[in-house]
């Protein structure tokens, strides 16, 4: 099914004659196929007497040399599928197996993709980035303070870089436009964290997504902001070195080197907020954050600390 995509992927007409051909079956299986393609992967396939079929809109698939030539610097191994649970799963599975760090698993849709709190990630087939870089960190805890923060700088550098020039903060690890989602943060960390560990950088980015019903809150995508369809392998690239950048400077510095210019890119600063945490809510006033990557708030005059992976952070009514 998937050799008959890359078939069509340029947007143009293929006669079902020349298709059965390319694939070894007949007319009525290619027929077949593009049935399934539409139903699997909620492709949208023109039909037209005499002319053939042909995709809705050219198709750009991800692919290790396209990413490789946009970023030459940033030679991870990189693992790509047409289909996975999740490429944070994908990666822990990888690890399990003796892959050897640091490496990149990438995936054209997510089954079952993740984000915080138990929430799930909505993957279309071929539209979005769903990418899960893991590190292997050896000894210190101080490798890992502020990490999701210093992946959202890259992520927001990165989507700034490809045109979307509103790209924001908002701690722990979301990047808005406003207040629209765009791309999401999952970090999630195997071994001794004391001694050897490996950690997982899954980022989600809504990339050339223009509808999703099923998405519980307000979104938007790369192309919404910016009026064009991206190439996914060109912001890949992108997001490559920009991690590889501020991952540097984290090993150098830990996260206080990076704690002023995360906090003037936090779209929240100086705003009336509400803490979730379970049943539990705070009010204050976002100060910022602290050295390793802390939420600093006022409550009623009182500057207090709050960090830990279950918190949920929400603008009040009366902001």
């Amino acid at each position: 099914m998937l050799t008959l995509l890359k078939l069509l992927k340029d947007g143009r007409f293929h006669s079902g004659e020349a298709l059965g051909a390319a694939l070894g079956v007949s007319r009525s299986a290619v027929w077949k196929q593009l049935q399934h393609l539409e139903a699997e992967l909620n492709l949208s396939i023109h039909k037209v007497r005499g002319r053939g079929y042909q995709l809705a809109e050219p198709l750009v698939l991800l692919c290790a040399d396209e990413i490789s030539a946009n970023a030459p610097s940033s030679a991870w191994p990189v693992y790509i599928s047409d289909s996975t649970d999740s490429t944070n799963a994908e990666a822990l599975r990888l690890v399990e197996m003796g892959q050897v760090a640091p490496f990149l698993v990438l995936s054209e849709q997510q089954t079952a993709g993740r984000g915080r709190r138990g929430r799930k990630w909505v993957s279309p087939f071929a539209q979005n980035v769903y990418y899960s870089l893991v590190l292997r960190i050896d000894g210190g805890l101080r490798q890992l303070e502020g990490l999701s923060l210093v992946v959202g700088l890259a992520v927001m550098q990165a989507l700034r870089e490809v045109g979307v020039k509103g790209a924001g903060l908002k701690w722990p690890n979301d990047v808005l436009v406003g207040q629209k989602k765009i791309a999401g943060i999952l970090l999630e960390l195997v071994g001794d964290p004391a001694d050897i560990c490996h950690v997982v950088l899954g980022v989600g980015v809504n990339v050339n997504m223009r509808k999703a019903a099923e998405v519980d809150q307000q979104w938007t995508s790369v192309q919404l902001e910016t009026g064009r369809a991206i190439d996914r392998n060109y912001l890949v690239a992108c997001l490559g070195l920009q991690l590889q950048a501020y991952l540097h400077r984290h090993q150098g510095g830990g996260f206080c080197a990076m704690q002023a210019e995360w906090e003037q890119s936090h779209l929240w600063q100086g705003k009336p907020v509400s803490l979730i945490a379970g049943v539990s809510q705070i009010d204050g006033v976002v100060l910022g954050v602290d050295g390793q990557g802390a939420l600093r708030l006022s409550v009623d005059g009182v500057e207090k600390t709050y960090s830990g992976g279950e918190l949920s952070l929400r603008l009040r009514d009366d902001s």
